[in-house]
């Protein structure tokens, strides 16, 4: 156990006559405000003391002993039972999970949040916060978590994976269970999964396959983003119904894939036209699919079938250009844009550029982009080579990583996903002679939040506020899940995750939780750990221990018009709406056409100019004099210069 970490047995029960510090209506005198030490505020009004309930009298000791006295046992039959799998013995789910009616302190830790950081407690009951502060009133049997030295964090939103996709003639090998199972592992508490129809099937359909796949793995809550891959009035109606009745607020457009997922300007237009109507966020994966199927033809017939291939095809402008179409179209039809795993400098300098004059657009870079490059891609070892295979693909500019976190840091961009898609060295193998066959995909979901602390926080890039902000709390306001998610306060749901600024650990494939046999990031030494992971107010990871359960996690429902994305927008059309200009009607001669568009008559008269020239003019019709030269003209020659 490491230092400033244990466990206590059990908190000791409050006397039925303690009063709290101080209660609203009793007369007392209000405390003053505290002060914070090295928090970024000098001092925050009550900081937390009116969030700290008075326990009616009738609560006696007597009666808190009573609820304590629930046989945990039992509970945890009863939720294994219903699980269809089970990760740890019951008698540690007896310790761990329905102690005390999942009664939990978090006790001496620093709460950080996006906006603030303050020295407090977390009390926790039924899964949900509900008390935050100091000398916390709280029932007999609680159980304790040390955090002193640590940090409390709400747990990690990670806004795009891919758990057991079907793609490129294979599945994705980590499905909703050992993929959620290894988020929390790194202190993700919940995903946004894609569900993504083939070509003419169903919106609704690929939905419910989704949650069906889902519903009984998942260790962690997860949300569901749909893919438009196809457009008719059919698509249109049924996205309406995945909004109202599905709880579904975003929708992904693809510009890239061609011949299977890909949608022309004109398809792109109506989808973001329906998101507007529907209050839902567009979302766009930007790569010229056009420009990709050229250039992959060309290498091929130039016998470059490896790894590098991928990248070739794919150069930085293709991504850049389609993120700028993307942002242009979007923005004719005021609709907010969503672009999902930014790769590239000039792709993210086109997000950047846009929200500067004042498009509403959010840039989404993941832990790949952020953490390494694409110098792999021409690694000597083609499964080395093939493993770092995505799209759009990572970037061979050793550069690019630094450039996405300073932008990442200073707001230009937003969230931080994973695009996590993993496949085995044998499921990779499929393009051994053809990189365009070569599944597309990497991991991320279990080591993303210690990427980002290395790469961010360690380097000074950004204060563990924004680390807060980009892991967790962005994506919950812009997916309109906030503050249910990505924030600890009273109400909150109770996915925290008490983090370890200073351990270390080296990540690797070997070590990882996931299914995949392979891992980017292999070799990296980074700070920053989650020690204790706590989801629905369990405690799922205890110092690196995983002890999920599949299909504790739950659906969260995403709401449309969204205030965070939307509260501009209304006031945005009503200031920029176009005003036609009032004259006096026109009522001079109007031309009369026939039914070819032609006027009557035949050619309309061309006004005859006059021209002015200067200088000698030929005249085509005669013919050239020959030049004479006079030795002696009138007044006599001239035998010096004018001037």
């Amino acid at each position: 156990m490491s230092a400033g970490l244990r466990r206590a047995s059990r908190h000791q029960e409050e006397k039925d006559d303690e009063v709290p510090q101080w209660i609203p209506g009793l007369g007392q005198d209000k405390p003053k405000p505290r002060t914070l030490g090295t928090s970024f505020f000098g001092y925050v009004p009550d900081a937390f003391v009116e969030k700290t309930p008075y326990l009616p009298s009738e609560q006696s000791a007597d009666a808190l002993k009573k609820e304590a006295a629930v046989e945990p046992v039992k509970a945890a039959e009863q939720v294994a039972d219903s699980l269809e799998q089970e990760i740890v013995p019951r008698d540690s789910i007896e310790r761990n999970g329905q102690s005390a009616q999942n009664r939990l302190l978090i006790k001496g830790g620093r709460v950080v949040n996006d906006d603030m950081m303050q020295d407090a407690d977390v009390y926790i009951e039924d899964g949900i916060i509900k008390q935050v502060g100091t000398n916390l009133h709280t029932p007999g049997g609680t159980r304790v978590i040390e955090a002193k030295g640590h940090l409390v964090m709400p747990g990690g939103i990670d806004t795009h994976t891919h758990m057991q996709m079907p793609f490129m003639g294979t599945q994705a090998i980590d499905d909703f269970y050992t993929g959620t199972r290894a988020a929390l592992a790194g202190g993700t508490t919940m995903i946004m999964d894609f569900a993504l129809p083939q070509r003419g099937e169903s919106l609704i359909e690929a939905f419910h396959r989704w949650r069906t796949w889902a519903d009984p793995k998942v260790c962690c809550d997860y949300a569901i983003h749909v893919g438009v891959t196809w457009w008719s009035d059919k698509v249109a109606q049924e996205m309406e119904e995945l909004t109202n009745e599905q709880g579904v607020n975003s929708f992904k457009m693809f510009m890239a894939y061609k011949d299977t997922w890909q949608l022309n300007d004109e398809e792109l237009l109506e989808s973001f036209k329906r998101c507007k109507e529907l209050g839902a966020l567009a979302q766009v994966h930007a790569e010229n699919g056009d420009v990709i199927k050229e250039n992959s033809k060309k290498l091929l017939e130039l016998g470059i079938t490896g790894p590098e291939g991928h990248e070739m095809s794919r150069p930085e402008e293709v991504e850049a250009e389609a993120t700028n179409r993307a942002c242009v179209l979007a923005n004719q039809v005021n609709c907010p844009l969503y672009v999902v795993h930014v790769m590239s400098k000039s792709a993210a300098d086109v997000v950047s550029s846009k929200r500067k004059q004042g498009h509403v657009v959010f840039g989404e870079p993941i832990a790949a982009s952020l953490g390494t490059d694409g110098t792999h891609h021409y690694h000597k070892c083609w499964r080395h080579a093939a493993g770092h295979v995505m799209g759009p693909p990572l970037r061979p500019d050793s550069s690019t990583p630094k450039y996405l976190m300073d932008l990442l840091a200073n707001g230009d961009l937003q969230t931080t996903g994973t695009d996590n898609c993993t496949f085995s060295a044998a499921q990779k193998a499929l393009g051994k002679d053809d990189f365009t066959k070569i599944p597309n995909g990497v991991n991320g979901v279990e080591d993303r939040m210690s990427v980002i602390w290395e790469k961010g926080v360690v380097s000074g890039k950004m204060d563990p506020c924004r680390f807060v902000a980009v892991t967790s709390t962005n994506a919950a306001k812009i997916f309109n899940i906030y503050p249910k998610k990505g924030r600890i306060a009273v109400g909150s749901d109770a996915d925290i995750v008490v983090w370890n600024p200073h351990a270390t650990r080296v990540i690797s494939a070997k070590t990882h939780h996931q299914a995949v046999d392979f891992n980017i990031f292999e070799g990296m030494e980074v700070h920053g750990i989650a020690e204790f992971v706590v989801c629905h107010g369990r405690v799922v990871v205890e110092e690196g221990e995983v002890r999920a359960i599949s299909g504790m996690g739950k659906y969260v429902p995403t709401p449309v018009f969204n205030p965070h994305v939307y509260g501009r927008l209304e006031e945005r059309e009503r200031a920029n709406a176009p005003c036609k200009v009032e004259r006096a009607p026109y009522e001079g001669p109007v031309a009369q056409l026939n039914g070819q568009g032609m006027q009557e008559g035949g050619i309309i008269p061309v006004q005859q100019e006059t021209f002015y020239t200067r200088g000698a003019q030929v005249n085509d019709k005669s013919p050239k004099r020959p030049s004479v030269k006079v030795n002696n003209p009138p007044g006599g020659r001239s035998s010096g210069s004018f001037w």
